[in-house]
């Protein structure tokens, strides 16, 4: 089992969840984060620390589609381990549907 980010994360990108992570398996891209699978060891400290509740596991159904996200964009996206400030109008995107098609970036973020 691994945790993964889910959609809801795309254009909020609160970021609490990297500051309690023991293993800095996160990775910013230009408006969502993604946790590589293989570094994650489950301990599931990140899910209750997502104020968009965009963190899930994977063994929930139908996230098979956001395991591939995680994987292949931890893989291309620089490493973040402190919080930044989220977007400035990450509340007015937080909880709509459809992000993924509607807004996801491929493009790396800053990191640190």
């Amino acid at each position: 089992m691994t945790y993964v980010v889910t959609d809801n994360c795309i254009k909020c990108k609160y970021m609490d969840c990297v500051e309690v992570c023991p293993v800095d398996c996160f990775y910013e891209g230009d408006n969502m984060l993604v946790i590589h699978p293989d570094e994650c060891i489950d301990c599931g400290v990140c899910e209750p620390e997502c104020p968009a509740d965009a963190i899930k596991p994977d063994t929930e159904p139908g996230l098979e589609k956001w395991l591939e996200v995680n994987t292949e964009y931890a893989d291309k996206w620089p490493n973040i381990t402190a919080k930044k400030e989220p977007p400035a109008d990450a509340k007015q995107f937080d909880g709509e549907t459809g992000k993924f098609e509607k807004y996801f970036s491929p493009e790396p973020g800053e990191g640190n």
